[in-house]
């Protein structure tokens, strides 16, 4: 392959479901594929943050399974949302303490959406802990973010699958999305309920860009587990491992874009 091919990732928001990217990418530096730049949408924009600063998909589970996430957000008192996200940012500053998009060792660009004006909001430049938050930011549990004049609140509202910022920068698109819906024949509750219209929601916006992208990658079944369902993760983790190396044997015409970096060239010989 040509060395200056440029592979661009889009992820999908989905909470803890996200940690599923992590596996993806596991497969595909296994493979040799190495995004050369990512975008995301909410839990895909930390995913994808971790892993532009250099952090390995393994190590980010690790980060991840083994900080208490929650002990870092504060009760909020307004009627804007149950949770302030601000605190989060002191444990984000652990792991990209530089808080700079033009540090990251790959480009990286998150969604965010603007509450106000209803649209979405794209960074790739800046400041880079506060987007990551907005990007997050679930509507009415958590504060809106506010970076500027502008009051941001998850990039998954409008745009779950954020293509659009690899439009004319990428020679190929890989989207991933961490939702699917598995048939339900018996809606036990609301709770159940909610959540799977919130999915289908969130699922409508991936799958209209699906089109923008050369390879599509989606595990089967993901949207059963819990948004903050933390002890699944290390089986979300397998489970996109196990569907982009499926993806990687039943289409072997994606090996064209592996392009090992020298350091793993040299192990591999």
């Amino acid at each position: 392959m040509s060395s200056n091919l440029r592979i661009g990732l889009a992820l999908s928001g989905g909470g803890v479901r996200g940690i599923s990217h992590l596996g993806v990418l596991k497969a595909l530096n296994e493979v040799g594929i190495f995004p050369t730049k990512i975008t995301g949408s909410s839990a895909g924009a930390i995913a994808g943050a971790m892993y532009c600063q250099g952090y390995r998909p393994e190590e980010v589970l690790k980060i991840i399974v083994e900080t208490n996430y929650f002990k870092f957000m504060r009760p909020a008192i307004s009627w804007k949302g149950i949770l302030k996200m601000e605190s989060v940012g002191n444990l984000f500053k652990i792991y990209l303490p530089h808080d700079d998009f033009s540090q990251l060792k790959t480009p990286l660009a998150v969604a965010a959406t603007d509450i106000r004006k209803g649209k979405v909001v794209y960074f790739d430049e800046g400041e880079l802990i506060k987007p990551i938050m907005a990007s997050a930011c679930i509507p009415g549990m958590f504060e809106p973010i506010q970076i500027g004049n502008k009051y941001l609140v998850d990039g998954g509202v409008l745009n779950n699958l954020p293509v659009e910022p690899l439009d004319g920068t990428c020679d190929f698109v890989i989207g991933v999305n961490c939702n699917h819906l598995p048939e339900e024949s018996n809606i036990k509750n609301m709770k159940n309920l909610i959540e799977r219209s919130v999915i289908m929601t969130m699922n409508y916006n991936v799958y209209s860009r699906k089109a923008k992208c050369d390879y599509f990658i989606e595990a089967p079944g993901l949207g059963k587990y819990g948004v903050f369902d933390i002890k699944k993760a290390p089986e979300l983790f397998q489970a996109g491992y196990d569907i982009a190396m499926k993806l990687v044997e039943e289409n072997p015409g994606i090996l064209e874009l592996a392009n090992f970096p020298k350091s793993q060239k040299e192990k591999a010989l």
